[in-house]
């Protein structure tokens, strides 16, 4: 059987900033750091085969710090797990949009990558994950606007939260579907006074 641990990347600057990534290339902070260090710390004693992350350089530091903690390998970087395109958002915080477009930007047309575009491109790595690496226990280091659509769309579930930095979800294959066994789980960052 196929597990999946969903994981979102560690917390950035611009996360702290409330300015929109998207396919931007942003470090982690130092509190991302140890976000993923504490991650790594408890995925230590759990048995994952590999780990695959996006390309884009919050996820690969949060990748190789849970690698570094738990011995998992990497298995691969691959640009089809990168964030959803947020065409002329990205950069901008909140203030900035509403000044440039208004209360009404979300129902602009500003090259927001779309649902349909993102599932293809997660269907498209999945079945080369089920490929090579199928009935095994894999960990995907992500982007919150990639993992969402994808978690809502396989485990045909609507989320009611905002998928936390360094959270794992974790879907089961079964049959043609896929069952939830944890969902948006931060346990690990309790010993932290905030988390972002």
């Amino acid at each position: 059987m196929t597990t999946i641990g969903f994981i979102r990347h560690g917390t950035t600057e611009w996360n702290l900033a409330g300015r929109m990534q998207g396919q931007m290339d942003t470090p982690l902070a130092e509190v991302g750091r140890v976000q993923a260090g504490l991650l790594g710390e408890r995925l230590r004693g759990e048995p994952w085969d590999g780990i695959v992350t996006s390309d884009l350089m919050r996820a690969r530091e949060t990748a190789e710090r849970i690698a570094q903690a738990t011995g998992t390998p990497v298995l691969g970087v691959d640009a089809r797990l990168r964030e959803r395109a947020f065409g002329q958002l990205e950069g901008t915080t909140l203030d900035e949009r509403l000044a440039r477009w208004g209360e009404q930007w979300r129902q602009l047309d500003l090259g927001l990558e779309s649902d349909e575009l993102l599932l293809m491109r997660w269907q498209s790595f999945l079945s080369d994950l089920e490929r090579d690496h199928g009935g095994k226990r894999i960990l995907i280091v992500s982007h919150g606007g990639y993992i969402v659509p994808v978690i809502e769309s396989i485990g045909r579930l609507t989320l009611e939260s905002h998928l936390m930095n360094t959270s794992l979800t974790v879907m089961e294959r079964i049959d043609d579907g896929w069952r939830l066994r944890l969902l948006n789980c931060t346990a690990h960052l309790a010993s932290l006074k905030t988390s972002p």
